[in-house]
């Protein structure tokens, strides 16, 4: 079955933690990994070549993706998630079914473009997905080429800045109205109604990270909800 199809109606799961942080450890990736299979994800978004090649034993499509193991001081300003083609072709070393990058229109490291990014991607047979936070970066990245756009950044950038507690529904209804491409919902997603939303409004699939594979983020939810 065509991938994009397989994740049709899905909840793909972000399982991912910073060098920094106790569950980076290869071997509590790969048990949050398959404890999250065992609950019914439909694909596995994984942060960095370690953690893709693992997720490839769950039978399920892996969406992959770089990081810098620290996120920089002006992290809203700068394009850091799968930057360049050097994280590219580590992606699609690794096995990485679809590999995401920062879909936004800021400058790139290296002189690299979202061109580069995309026809490097399909060079390799593998699908491109584009991480953006408004909905003239989800055009300009579907006119490019890219095969599915997602809400990750939409908050995240300073083009995007936000206080919104909750996901961009707004930006969600006007991609899927303005892009045919498959458009995907991410991003402060906690509540299962959040989820009964975005398919109604459209959503391809729901990548959902914090809320199931962040106890940090989880606990501190609890312990703040009195203050």
């Amino acid at each position: 079955m065509d991938i994009i199809e397989k994740l049709r109606g899905k909840i793909v799961v972000s399982v991912q933690a910073m060098p920094d942080e106790p569950l980076y450890k290869e071997e509590c990736m790969y048990a949050m990994m398959a404890s999250v299979c065992n609950g019914g994800a439909g694909a596995l978004r994984v942060a960095g070549a370690r953690d893709v090649k693992n997720a490839k034993s769950f039978n399920i499509p892996v969406i992959g993706l770089t990081k810098p193991n620290k996120l920089p001081d002006n992290w809203k300003e700068v394009v850091y998630i799968t930057p360049t083609l050097t994280e590219v072709s580590e992606l699609i070393d690794a096995g990485a079914d679809l590999i995401a990058f920062d879909g936004t229109l800021r400058k790139r490291p290296n002189g690299c473009s979202l061109n580069d990014i995309i026809e490097k991607i399909h060079s390799a047979n593998r699908l491109a997905m584009a991480d953006i936070s408004t909905l003239e970066e989800g055009i300009a990245c579907a006119d490019m080429g890219a095969d599915i756009i997602s809400t990750t950044l939409a908050g995240y950038t300073s083009e995007s800045e936000s206080q919104l507690e909750t996901p961009d529904f707004e930006l969600l209804s006007k991609l899927v109205k303005s892009i045919r491409k498959p458009i995907i919902l991410e991003g402060r997603i906690w509540e299962t109604c959040e989820v009964e939303k975005a398919f109604n409004l459209g959503a391809h699939c729901v990548v959902i990270g914090s809320a199931i594979t962040r106890p940090q983020l989880i606990t501190k939810r609890f312990v703040n909800y009195n203050k």
